[in-house]
């Protein structure tokens, strides 16, 4: 007897991961038939010999012997505490410990943060181009993901006047993405203010991802979104995936802020909420502490001489070599966003690039269009290669896109 097929839920019309998606699954493919695959798609610093400090995993070793247990579901205090003290060391002062969630990553803390504000209908600003995650776990959550326009003529800064036109009654929150995923894209701070305004007239809940908070290059100057905030809730999203290189940890946090007497229901939903999951990864929490006090070794890498700011470096000329590419300089996160140029190859379509560039140069990108974009001229590549292999990286594309050129 067969069985019946088993469909997907609805929820997942709307939700796309193509960071993991087909492009990545057929690398995969092409790895077990023997070939060398360069990954570009995904931010993960591990992967190409990035390591957490040293002291991170001697905090862990040190504390195993007190992690056999589940902990309080916002997680331990020590970790809870350092949080704090981050955000009070940049002016954040109104956030206690209680105002403090660690999750298995920010991921799961995004989806907990929308699951308990969002009804059937509800809307969320989210910029366009977003980190995907944002608008897969808006409508995972029965709400709506309304796209903002954060323009490339504008250096990839939100277009403000577009951002006020999208604004409705079933409005609950906007999303900040600064350092941005995928542009690079470091908001100034008048910017943000104009944003923060926009959302304390209209009562909508402040949702920053902040998970680049240290990677910025060139004097590019990131702005805690949460200091600018005193009328609405802010939630501040951040953890050591990035800025301490250790996605694997799965340790990430948000704090709440500005606010808050008028959403104590929602935080008491949040709280059910970690609750059910019991507690995230009580291992990785006691990194957090020692990673947030100690040396910030980020900053070797992203200056001068330091790995990232070369590899940026090497992105930035294989741009202006080429005879198709240009590319807005990333001025923080470990992301480029080139685009094509479509005077020259007016039939360029990204997710056609994205195959051609895997099965043909055996590099693998992220289409830009992947990233709730409408254009199909862009593509995001990290930053995270040494300096040689990008370079070999833009000589492989450059010879797809000669190719396309010669027809």
């Amino acid at each position: 007897m067969k069985a019946p097929h088993i469909k997907p839920s609805s929820q997942l019309a709307n939700v796309r991961y193509e960071i993991r998606g087909p492009l990545a699954r057929r690398a995969l493919d092409l790895e077990k038939a023997g070939h060398e695959i360069i990954k570009l798609n995904i931010g993960n610093p591990g992967a190409f010999g990035f390591r957490a400090p040293e002291t991170m995993r001697q905090a862990m070793v040190e504390n195993l012997r007190d992690s056999d247990a589940y902990c309080h579901q916002k997680g331990i205090f020590p970790a809870r505490e350092a949080v704090v003290m981050q955000q009070q060391s940049r002016g954040v002062m109104d956030v206690t410990a209680e105002d403090v969630f660690i999750g298995n990553g920010v991921s799961e803390l995004i989806l907990f943060s929308l699951r308990a504000l969002l009804d059937d209908g509800d809307e969320v600003l989210v910029p366009s181009p977003d980190y995907p995650l944002w608008t897969a776990a808006t409508y995972l959550n029965d709400g709506k993901a309304v796209h903002y326009p954060c323009r490339r003529d504008l250096d990839w800064q939100p277009d403000l006047e577009a951002l006020r036109k999208l604004v409705t009654p079933r409005t609950r929150a906007l999303v900040i993405i600064s350092p941005n995923n995928p542009t690079g894209a470091v908001y100034p701070r008048e910017v943000l203010q104009e944003m923060v305004k926009l959302a304390e007239e209209h009562g909508l809940v402040v949702l920053t991802d902040e998970i680049y908070d240290q990677i910025t290059y060139e004097g590019a100057e990131y702005t805690p979104v949460a200091t600018l905030v005193k009328h609405t809730l802010c939630g501040t999203f951040s953890g050591l995936s990035k800025v301490y290189r250790s996605c694997g940890f799965r340790v990430g946090w948000v704090s709440f802020s500005g606010a808050k007497d008028h959403a104590q229901d929602y935080l008491l939903g949040l709280d059910t909420l970690a609750s059910l999951r019991l507690c995230s990864n009580v291992v990785g929490q006691w990194a957090v502490q020692t990673a947030l006090g100690g040396y910030q070794s980020i900053h070797d890498l992203t200056s001068p001489g330091g790995r990232l700011y070369q590899t940026r470096a090497a992105v930035l000329e294989g741009c202006k070599r080429s005879k198709y590419l240009s590319v807005q300089p990333p001025r923080g996160a470990i992301y480029a966003f080139p685009g094509v140029d479509t005077a020259k190859l007016p039939d360029f379509d990204d997710q056609t690039f994205g195959i051609d560039l895997l099965e043909r140069k055996h590099v693998l990108v992220a289409p830009g269009s992947s990233f709730n974009v409408l254009y199909r001229n862009h593509f995001r590549i990290t930053l995270l290669p040494d300096e040689k292999t990008m370079v070999e990286v833009f000589g492989r594309m450059e010879e797809l896109l000669d190719e396309y050129a010669q027809g």
